[in-house]
């Protein structure tokens, strides 16, 4: 793969510019790119975890795909029509107010089900357990972690292997475990937490750009 696969700006290379530390990670940031970019296209769901500030750039993530991120990305014409043939008085509100979405859920937002799972079966399964209601075959999940060695990202990551979903992983320096189960891992050159967390928010606010302007880039 070369970045001429890529029709998305910023270019990574502009990426590269601002970011030469990440110089290294261009072949595996495309291959984390053309995966999500391959599911998403086959109507496939993201699924993101991870714990503390990982959790967080889940939820941030999660932001940038389900509404629009740089652009506005109306809905079609088509989908208008619909609304306003069913609801005359307001259909035109509900077209203005939607935007086009790329389908990911953050395993981290579900309190409920978390803490009763940790007290009721095991603390380090709550992921892995809603990958397993929700999960079907070419789903996607991207399993973040400073470390690498989250248990409880890690074993998500173990039972998408045996669901069939594609999973992508987003560390530090050394990949930790992760580095051997994800289907790409993206390991960032740094060691400390707070260092990797400061470039784990380039790489996916650069795939979260690109996503968009691949699948909303005539909006």
């Amino acid at each position: 793969m070369n970045e001429s696969q890529l029709n998305a700006p910023p270019s990574l290379a502009h990426l590269i510019e601002r970011y030469p530390q990440l110089e290294s990670l261009q072949e595996n940031m495309l291959s984390a790119f053309n995966a999500l970019r391959t599911g998403f296209a086959d109507g496939k769901r993201l699924f993101l975890c991870g714990n503390g500030g990982s959790a967080a750039d889940a939820e941030h993530i999660v932001g940038e795909l389900m509404k629009g991120y740089l652009k506005a990305r109306p809905v079609s014409g088509e989908f208008r029509k619909k609304l306003v043939q069913r609801h005359p008085t307001d259909g035109n509100y509900l077209a203005d107010h939607l935007q086009g979405a790329l389908p990911a859920v953050a395993l981290t937002g579900h309190s409920s089900l978390s803490s009763a799972y940790a007290n009721d079966v095991a603390a380090d399964m709550g992921f892995a357990q809603q990958l397993y209601g929700y999960g079907q075959p070419g789903d996607m999940l991207l399993a973040i972690s400073t470390s690498g060695n989250s248990t409880n990202v890690v074993n998500a990551v173990k039972l998408a292997q045996v669901l069939d979903i594609l999973s992508i992983g987003l560390s530090g320096a050394d990949g930790g475990r992760l580095a051997n189960l994800c289907t790409v891992t993206i390991r960032v050159p740094e060691h400390s937490t707070p260092r990797i967390q400061e470039l784990h928010l380039p790489v996916y606010h650069w795939l979260c750009e690109a996503l968009e302007e691949h699948f909303f880039g005539d909006s």
